[in-house]
């Protein structure tokens, strides 16, 4: 086994799994509300101590090079983006980082009703008057029921995050807190989801930002050069691979040849 090909190999597939994170990243720049994906990088132990082989299995160079490089835990930076002004009485923003509007989202293979979390504030009224955000989720109350929209008189998002027609508050945006952030999943749709217990805490008074939208929290800059980084260590790690080659080629059909 030509160990080295081996360990250059593991560069090359987790330096394309960074590029591919970076580059959704920098895909959703200008996606309101988005949080960046975080990677990291570990070391790979060596194969002899990994899988706890004997002393007679193992190699002191070869153990001294370790097992390569493996992809490291993935989380989600829920850093506050900028607020982007808009004017629209029906945009609304958090500025606070564990808190989300929350929708009600159904499984489109078992039909099940369940609890999504979003930081998108695009709110407007659907056709049959319930309020929702551009995916067509519908936007819940504090008691966890969808917020109707009163087609005969147009609405607007206020200070509290109640919804007002005319002089009337209708109703309010339940805004929930999540202590432990780290409990969500991305969805898809600008959601957020989670596993086990309910980790939402609902805000009595909450905090929001009307007519302006938490524009993404990517950086484009450091995104850019996270992913060129990211792109030209998966090649220098190909070309590696090349190298190895090269000198197996050479091994095989030239020193073989002469010995």
């Amino acid at each position: 086994m030509n160990y080295g090909l081996y360990l250059s190999a593991s560069g090359v597939l987790t330096n394309l799994y960074r590029q591919d994170v970076f580059a959704n990243n920098l895909a959703n720049v200008e996606t309101i509300g988005f949080k960046p994906d975080v990677v990291s990088m570990r070391q790979r132990r060596p194969e002899a101590i990994e899988d706890r082989m004997s002393s007679d299995l193992s190699h002191r160079l070869l153990d001294h090079l370790g097992g390569g490089a493996l992809a490291g835990q993935q989380r989600i930076d829920f850093q506050p983006g900028p607020l982007r002004v808009t004017n629209d009485a029906h945009d609304v923003a958090l500025t606070d980082r564990n808190s989300f509007f929350v929708v009600r989202h159904t499984d489109p293979e078992t039909n099940q009703i369940g609890i999504r979390l979003t930081r998108d504030g695009r709110m407007s009224r659907d056709a049959a008057g319930y309020l929702v955000l551009p995916s067509g989720h519908r936007v819940l109350d504090n008691r966890d029921q969808p917020i109707e929209i009163n087609a005969s008189q147009p609405f607007r998002i206020e200070a509290g995050a109640h919804i007002v027609q005319g002089d009337d508050r209708i109703a309010r945006l339940q805004v929930a807190q999540v202590a432990d952030p780290t409990v969500l999943r991305k969805q898809g749709q600008n959601l957020f989801a989670f596993e086990g217990p309910d980790p939402r805490q609902i805000v009595e008074d909450p905090v929001v930002h009307p007519g302006a939208l938490e524009a993404s929290s990517v950086d484009p800059i450091h995104a850019l050069m996270r992913l060129i980084a990211a792109s030209k260590a998966a090649m220098g790690n190909a070309q590696m691979i090349r190298y190895h080659d090269l000198l197996m080629d050479r091994a095989v059909n030239q020193l073989g040849r002469v010995a």
